[in-house]
């Protein structure tokens, strides 16, 4: 049997998780990534990044394949895949982790469940199992019994147990697909029921789990299938054990052809998370900040100092390395393990888990919402924030070569402060009240002296500047500056007319560390959009919307970055920001449920 072997040359991938892993499935069916057991964990599913080894995946190749279909059931995390071949036979995958609520908590295996049925005529299929160990160094120890088979991973046993003949899938025999088959990939332990009753059972189930947990999604009245889209792919990347959310789940996917800029997403930015936190908040689904809280107050230290990153289980040390085991995405290296930002000084950090923190003072659903003790565990990190909201630092580019005292980070720094006045104020703790606002007031008259520039007649993007970044554009969005103010308006016009090519959005255009940046940074793209609606320009909002809607890929997901002139994907995927600014840009610009009744 011979067949192509699936293109992984684009970014057009589907994503199945539920909180405990997440896998990445091209548009035939391949599992192409999968970290196991967790998000951090060795990609045992690595053949997105081109293993030296053959194999990192997990196939069910049809024979004579002509054409795919892919879609995600609606409102659910579940994906179906139909192939084709040139004679009229046909099949469909159904793939999906396990989530249910069980015994008063979640059911969520490290565990994929494949439900694979003939739809046309008799297609002849074979299935590859390959997974491979030490980031693709080799293939693992293997060993099979009558009805399972199982690979010796380096932090964890994977066994597969499946209703077709094992020899079929232990020798990857070709065969007529006659009948249904399901096949759960999970822990190494032995499956006491009926696998098909099993696999049917747990789609069930975990439909009606996500369907349940769309309905209580307060979305806009317009782009709904894009906002649950993005809020489903949110949800996947919170690591629910420690309550990180990881800003990707992959490593390494180049910002552009053949750049060096290959970066491991697989850690919880804290910035990241709180954009997160707070695009699911306007959403209702305050589950994911009240978890991320329980993250933060584990790693956050008595003097309120935090790192920029962290790892899912609390790591403060990740350092970066490469892996010469995978040759990269399209075999652009390097692949690299770890990432060395958490060294850096990124003093906005303080600001963003504060923002991320403020609403569960002010929530009156929360089952445990904020109190006096609670606001004196975030206080630390406002002492730290107005110590540091005029010392240079990376900034959330996280430049590697330079520092400067940023206007984002100075902003943020004054968010920690503002958000505590309110705070105090909200839980009637006087003395407090003008000790925040204050410091608060302080900095926001050094931004505005020192982040102005008079000749140019906009921010820019560091004290004493003369550049611009995509940042500015959300000194609005935090209430640092009213959305009508000329200031605001004259920055966002100057953003438009020198990072804007197309349709899209630099972060910045100066050199950095690694030359010119040459794709558009997703969420700045979002980010210029909800400006252009604060600012009055909502028409000219709302059509370029709909235009980065339409680069959405086939089941509605988002990379970092896009290329200008070929609208091609490019970074890691899928990326929580670019689905934070798709949430915030569709709350903003829909018009109002009044208009449908």
């Amino acid at each position: 049997m011979t067949q192509p072997t699936p293109d992984t040359a684009t970014l057009d991938l589907g994503v199945i998780g539920n909180g405990s892993y997440g896998a990445l499935i091209d548009p035939r069916g391949r599992v192409v990534w999968s970290c196991l057991p967790t998000f951090d964990g060795d990609p045992a599913f690595c053949a997105l990044l081109s293993p030296v080894q053959a194999g990192g995946d997990f196939a069910v190749e049809l024979e004579d394949f002509a054409r795919a279909e892919q879609h995600y059931i609606e409102n659910t995390a579940i994906l179906r895949t139909v192939l084709h071949d040139g004679h009229g036979n046909a099949l469909e995958i159904v793939d999906f982790a396990p989530r249910w609520r069980q015994n008063g908590r979640f059911y969520r295996p490290v565990m994929l469940i494949r439900r694979i049925r003939p739809l046309a005529g008799s297609p002849r299929v074979r299935i590859l199992i390959r997974p491979l160990a030490d980031w693709g160094a080799r293939v693992p120890d293997i060993s099979w019994g009558s009805n399972h088979m199982r690979w010796l991973l380096p932090e964890f046993a994977l066994r597969l147990t499946g209703s077709a003949p094992i020899r079929m899938l232990r020798d990857a025999l070709p065969f007529v697909l006659t009948q249904p088959i399901d096949l759960v990939l999970g822990p190494d332990e032995s499956l006491q029921r009926n696998v098909g009753e099993f696999a049917r059972e747990a789609l069930e189930r975990t439909t009606d789990y996500w369907r349940e947990w769309v309905r209580y999604l307060s979305i806009p009245l317009e782009w709904q299938e894009a906002v649950i889209r993005s809020a489903i792919t949110l949800k996947l990347c919170q690591y629910e054990d420690s309550g990180a959310i990881i800003a990707a789940m992959t490593t390494s996917i180049p910002e552009a052809p053949d750049t060096p800029r290959t970066w491991d997403y697989r850690y919880c930015w804290l910035r990241d998370a709180a954009f997160v936190v707070r695009a699911l908040n306007r959403l209702g689904a305050t589950r994911s900040m009240e978890e991320f809280l329980r993250y933060i107050f584990n790693i956050a230290t008595s003097d309120g100092t935090l790192q920029p990153l962290y790892g899912i289980g609390f790591e403060t040390e990740l350092h970066e390395e490469t892996v010469d085991s995978l040759a990269g995405y399209r075999g652009m290296g390097p692949v690299r393990r770890g990432n060395l930002a958490w060294v850096q000084k990124q003093h906005d950090v303080y600001g963003s888990v504060m923002l991320a923190s403020t609403q569960l003072f002010f929530d009156r659903r929360l089952a445990q919402p904020g109190t006096a003790d609670t606001f004196a565990r975030l206080e630390p990190l406002g002492e730290r924030a107005f110590a540091l909201h005029d010392q240079p630092d990376a900034g959330l580019w996280e430049f590697r070569g330079r520092a400067h005292v940023h206007t984002y980070t100075a902003v943020m720094c004054w968010a920690a402060c503002d958000r505590l006045a309110k705070i105090a104020a909200q839980l009637g703790i006087a003395e407090r009240i003008g000790y925040w606002r204050e410091r608060a007031d302080t900095i926001r008259a050094r931004v505005l002296r020192d982040a102005w520039n008079a000749q140019l007649g906009h921010f820019t993007d560091a004290f004493g500047s003369d550049r611009l970044d995509a940042s500015l554009l959300l000194l609005a969005d935090v209430g640092f500056i009213p959305a009508d103010d000329a200031r605001f308006v004259a920055t966002v016009e100057a953003i438009g007319r020198d990072l804007k090519r197309g349709d899209a959005l630099f972060r910045y255009i100066a050199p950095d560390d690694f030359g010119e940046p040459e794709t558009s940074f997703t969420l700045c793209t979002f980010w210029y959009i909800d400006a252009l609606a604060a600012i009055g320009r909502k028409d000219e909002a709302r059509d370029l919307f709909e235009r980065i809607l339409a680069k959405r890929n086939h089941v509605g997901l988002l990379s970092e970055d896009l290329a200008f002139d070929s609208n091609e994907a490019w970074g890691n995927f899928p990326q929580t920001y670019s689905h934070v600014g798709l949430i915030i840009a569709a709350m903003r610009l829909s018009r109002s449920w009044q208009d449908a009744s």
